[in-house]
């Protein structure tokens, strides 16, 4: 099997970087929920502060590879003006015309509300530490804005592998 430069491109932008991206959210995740008073002991504190930081951070820079090379390194072939892009192709197919019109103007769109969200939390842990252990709202607003930048990374790869399947980049 060999993959083409674009294919290429597409399973990097989906298939590594956004995996990558699914398991520093389950890391970051569990960080997170993990700094409850009650379950810290002081000899793993810096450990742990260190990982959750690092964690935070690293799902914060890989958002924003996996968007910029999703925008403009695969979408601008997807979008060629040529009769057998995957856009001419999901448009010219009424059963399909949706995919596009739905789910590429979401992924155009809302996929960029993750990495700022990604940013933002890997901000909070970074600049509050380990206050974020005696501030439950702090702790619970990071969580929530670590699970929404999730959301507005899943929901477009969820269309993407969709529209993928719909009409491959080739």
């Amino acid at each position: 099997m060999e993959l083409t430069n674009r294919e290429a491109w597409t399973a990097a932008h989906g298939m590594i970087f956004g995996a990558l991206f699914l398991l520093a959210f389950a890391g970051g995740l569990a960080g997170l929920w993990s700094l409850r008073p009650e379950w810290i002991t002081r000899a793993g504190l810096q450990e742990r502060m260190f990982r959750l930081k690092a964690g935070v951070a690293g799902m914060a820079l890989i958002a924003w590879v996996t968007v910029v090379t999703g925008t403009y390194v695969v979408y601008p072939w997807y979008r060629e003006p040529v009769p057998d892009s995957p856009r001419s192709l999901l448009l010219a197919d009424p059963d399909k015309a949706e995919w596009h019109r739905f789910g590429m103007e979401w992924k155009e769109h809302v996929a960029w509300l993750s990495p700022m969200l990604a940013t933002a939390v890997a901000f909070i842990v970074l600049y509050y530490g380990n206050q974020l252990i005696v501030d439950r709202r702090l702790r619970w607003t990071a969580t929530a804005l670590f699970v929404l930048a999730f959301a507005a990374a899943g929901i477009p790869g969820l269309l993407g592998a969709f529209i993928t399947k719909a009409a491959p980049l080739q």
